[in-house]
This record gives C-alpha cells, sequence and structure tokens, in this order.
C-alpha cells in the first residue's frame, strides 16, 4: 500500500454537516451528478436497432437507444407532449419506433418525432422541432456515458486516456454483460460515505477478511488526480484460508486466456472516475459500481460485471468465485457506510481525521472541494444561503 509517511496535508476530512445536509444534496445534484459523465450501459447491452437503456438520476432521466444505422444516440427520456418517460424500463427494445405509453406520441430511434394522434386537435402547434431532446453521449472503451447539463468538463477519453496501454488487453469493448450480473441496493446514508470507504485500503485488514486473504498488504492506492484515481491489489502469495480465494488463485495460476503480462494476470486493477464510478479489471472479468444521491441521506449503490464473449469453462468458475469475493466485500462495505454516515449526526462527531494510508480520502475531498468551495466551511452557511456562498467562494 502506498504509505505518504510525513505527508504535510490537511488531515481533517469533510465537515459533518456535509453529510447530511439538503441544500448541498441540491447542489451537489447540480453541479456533479448532472454536470459530469455519468455511466449508463455496455455498448453490448443495446446491439438491436430499437433496443435501449436508460438512466434515472437527481430527477433527471436519460435515454439511449440504437438506431436502425447501427448508432447510439441519447436523448432525455421525457415526451414532448406532457413530459411523461417515453420508455418505462431500465432496459428493453422497441419494435419500429419509441411510443409515449400515456397518449402515443412516437418517435424516430434518430429521436425525431414521427406520429401524434389526433394532431388536428393541437392547432397553430409548429411540431418540425418536437423531437425527443438529445444529450451529449460519448463512449469509452465499449462503456456509453451522458451528461444532462453543459459543462466544462473534459472528454471522458481524454480524463481515461492514461489508462488505454493498461487496460488494452481485456478488450471492453468486445465484452458482453453477464445476465443476471446487475445489482442495485439502497442505502440509509449519504454518497459521499461510499467514496469515503471506497478510497482507502487502509480497512481492507480488519473489515474484509476474504480480500486480505487475496491481496494482503500488496495493496497499492494512488491519489485522485484530475478525475481519476487508480489501485491495484496484488495477490498474495502466502497459503489461503478462505476456500474461495484458494480455488480462485488456483484457477488462474493454471490459465492464461489473455495477453495479460505478469501483473495483470496476479492482481486486480481499480480505476475511480470522478465523481462517482469504479471499475474492476480482473483476469477473467470487469466489473463496475457507481452510486448517486436519493436525497441528503439515501443513497442507491448498482454495479454489474462483464465477461469475455468466448468465455471457458475455466474463466465462468473464476468469475464465480470472484464474485463470491466481491459479494462479500460489498455486504462488510455497506455496514461500514451506514455506520459511518450516522455518525456525522451525532452529537459527539468532530472531524474525521485521515491517516497518511488514507490519502486518496484526502485527494478525492479536494476534488469535491474544488467545484464546492463551501465544503471548506466548518460550518454550514445560514440557511437558504448555501448556494450563493458557494459562488462567492468561486468568484473569490
Amino acid at each position: 500500500m502506498t504509505i505518504f509517511t510525513g505527508s504535510n496535508f490537511d488531515r481533517s476530512g469533510l465537515p459533518g454537516w456535509c453529510y447530511f445536509s439538503d441544500e448541498l444534496f441540491d447542489l451537489e445534484s447540480e453541479e456533479l451528478f448532472r454536470k459530469h459523465w455519468q455511466f449508463v450501459c455496455h455498448e453490448n447491452e443495446i446491439l438491436e436497432p430499437g433496443s435501449y437503456a436508460t438512466i434515472n438520476i437527481v430527477n433527471e432521466r436519460g435515454l439511449v437507444v440504437r438506431g436502425h444505422d447501427c448508432k447510439i444516440r441519447a436523448f432525455h427520456n421525457l415526451c414532448r407532449h406532457r413530459g411523461s418517460r417515453v420508455v418505462a424500463d431500465q432496459k428493453g427494445r422497441c419494435s419500429k419506433a419509441i411510443v409515449c405509453p400515456y397518449h402515443g406520441w412516437s418517435y424516430n430511434f434518430d429521436g425525431s418525432l414521427r406520429g401524434v394522434p389526433n394532431r388536428d386537435t393541437f392547432s397553430g402547434v409548429n411540431f418540425h422541432n418536437l423531437g425527443l431532446i438529445p444529450l451529449e453521449m460519448e463512449i469509452w472503451n465499449g462503456f456509453v456515458f451522458v451528461k444532462f447539463k453543459k459543462s466544462n468538463q473534459p472528454s471522458l477519453s481524454c480524463v481515461l486516456e492514461k489508462f488505454n496501454t493498461e487496460i488494452a488487453p481485456f478488450n471492453i469493448d468486445k465484452m458482453i454483460p453477464v445476465e443476471g450480473s446487475e445489482w442495485s441496493e439502497i442505502l440509509d446514508a449519504n454518497w459521499k460515505s461510499v467514496r469515503d470507504v471506497d478510497n482507502e485500503g487502509y480497512h481492507v485488514r480488519q473489515a474484509h477478511p476474504s480480500l486480505f486473504d487475496l491481496y494482503g498488504r500488496n495493496y497499492v492506492d494512488e491519489p485522485y488526480e484530475n478525475g481519476t484515481s487508480r489501485s491495484l491489489g496484488k495477490f498474495n502469495d502466502a497459503p489461503s484460508k478462505k476456500w474461495s480465494v484458494r480455488g480462485y488463485r488456483d484457477i488462474l495460476k493454471k490459465y492464461n486466456w489473455l495477453s495479460l503480462n505478469k501483473v495483470q494476470r496476479n492482481s486486480w486493477l481499480y480505476v475511480g472516475v470522478f465523481p462517482n464510478l469504479v471499475f474492476g479489471f480482473y483476469p477473467e472479468s470487469v466489473i463496475y459500481y457507481y452510486e448517486f444521491p436519493l436525497s441528503a441521506t439515501k443513497t442507491v449503490q448498482k454495479g454489474g460485471v462483464l465477461r469475455h464473449a468466448d468465455e471457458t469453462r475455466e474463466m465462468k468458475a473464476a468469475r464465480y468465485l470472484s464474485g463470491r469475493i466481491d459479494r462479500d466485500t460489498g455486504k462488510e462495505d455497506q455496514m461500514l457506510v451506514v455506520w459511518a454516515s450516522e455518525a456525522t449526526k451525532s452529537s459527539a462527531f468532530t472531524k474525521i481525521i485521515l491517516s497518511d494510508l488514507e490519502f486518496g480520502v484526502k485527494t478525492y475531498h479536494d476534488h469535491l472541494r474544488r467545484v464546492m468551495p463551501v465544503l471548506n466551511l466548518i460550518n454550514p452557511p445560514v440557511k437558504g444561503q448555501l448556494h450563493i456562498k458557494n459562488d462567492q467562494m468561486l468568484d473569490a
């Protein structure tokens, strides 16, 4: 694990009020979740014309759909008539057109308006510009992202370019989603508490027996820089106590199904993407997980797994075992997230104190402070003034 011994940095984390403020939730919704890239799906989930995937986050509804020309496009999932969702499911396929379930307005897969029932009753309405409203979209190695509002955020390809060489052997653009692997959990916690747990490996020895058995102290956390982080867990050489870890490492020792180097064959690589997404690159699979707030004190966590199209029995067995390790770890982390989040409301809570081993948390908090400098305040602004104060601090 990277240790920033003697590092001269402020060891205080974000103040407690940041974890339950309704006004801050509104600011985060605007500045982080509407103006930063948000993950929707992998392009191989929507292979056929008319197939789609949706995203619902901080009162925004998005839709990505593959057209008859095989291109993927992104739109607000919002009918131009009365604002209904034009598709209701998380994923699915429309046969010939996107038809709003409310009044039957229909749209082509390129977003253009196709049909309006009883069009003659809309006297004076110009239907020419009433197609679905487009969203900014970008695809990185097969992963589809959207952005709900214009901002100065750089291209996702530029942000993640530094990882391209390292992850190239995984061929993730050719991977396919594992059916039934998608999961979703609602936590009674602030979303930042999830990031706080995930951005450091200091707790692994105590809280994650299986992970510690897998890579022990051979874990390197790199700080958040320019919107991304990197962590690497190299597998332990010591005998495994957990049967799932023992079986997993035994399979990996016998088979090398990708053009991976020695480190890639014997480690888990994590790539964090600000503000709320993590990719995990494993020898046999790729995972992803992310979270977003429902309120200041309630969070949705989601994730899924990709496999190789030519997956062998050995690869599938390895994926099953790594999945067991991940599920145990996820449950353990969720408990810690809830405990840490609820503590911020306690009269005994003063502040977070960070170790050198938690430098990833500090640098993540720095990213948040740059977007929302109001987070530097020990106490919250006067009620109703948080947005104003934040704007003033940005202009200072």
